[in-house]
């Protein structure tokens, strides 16, 4: 008889075959033409299988938005720690949140499972949750104000909120970028980098802690 642990991986493996059949399905045909028994076959699981682990299929194609989602926000915690894991110096702070953003607006925004996202929600927004449903959650924001929490501490920002602190970040670097050129894709337009590394300027000019005292006129 299969130990537990066995039965577990196997699970693990036919969930995440379940999501990649459907998830290519879903891209290649659209979700109304894509049936239960086309994922099924996909997956090499049986239809059952299928409704076990999902329910039904509208379900299911949350469940492939939500585990591409869940990708990018891997994705934005992985260049968080490869561009700002060690408290830079003072310095080097403009550096790393330059870093941190074209590293993002590259490798991130120019990658398939972002296009893989916004294919499917803009294609099949009528059968995705329309109320407050968005498959990264608030999970990128709040690892960005992890991060400026702890350069507050270290001196190096002076945050009071750094939840805003971070969604200023983003509008100031992603959020001018979309509004400007709609795209805030550096893989695909050159002119994305200037608006990042203005965006941090700016940033740093309202939190950097050693940005001195305010001149009033």
């Amino acid at each position: 008889m299969p130990t537990t642990k066995t039965l577990r991986e196997g699970s693990t493996r036919k969930r995440a075959a379940i999501l990649s059949a459907a998830r290519e399905l879903f891209l290649a045909d659209g979700f109304d033409r894509s049936s239960v028994d086309a994922v099924a076959a996909r997956a090499e699981v049986s239809k059952r299988t299928v409704y076990d682990y999902f329910g039904d299929k509208r379900t299911l194609l949350r469940a492939v938005v939500d585990s591409v989602g869940q990708s990018l926000v891997t994705t934005v915690r992985r260049t968080l720690d490869d561009t700002l894991r060690d408290l830079p110096g003072a310095a080097e702070l403009e550096d790393g949140l330059v870093a941190f953003a074209m590293r993002i607006a590259t490798e991130m925004l120019g990658s398939a499972e972002y296009t893989t996202l916004q294919r499917l929600v803009r294609a099949e927004s009528g059968h995705l949750p329309q109320q407050d449903y968005n498959p990264m959650a608030d999970t990128p924001d709040e690892a960005i104000a992890e991060r400026f929490a702890a350069f507050a501490e270290a001196g190096l920002l002076d945050v009071p909120d750094a939840r805003l602190a971070a969604d200023q970040f983003l509008a100031l670097t992603f959020g001018v970028a979309l509004d400007r050129l709609g795209s805030a894709n550096a893989a695909q337009d050159p002119r994305v980098r200037p608006l990042v590394v203005e965006g941090v300027r700016t940033f740093l000019r309202a939190y950097r802690a050693d940005r001195g005292p305010e001149v009033t006129p």
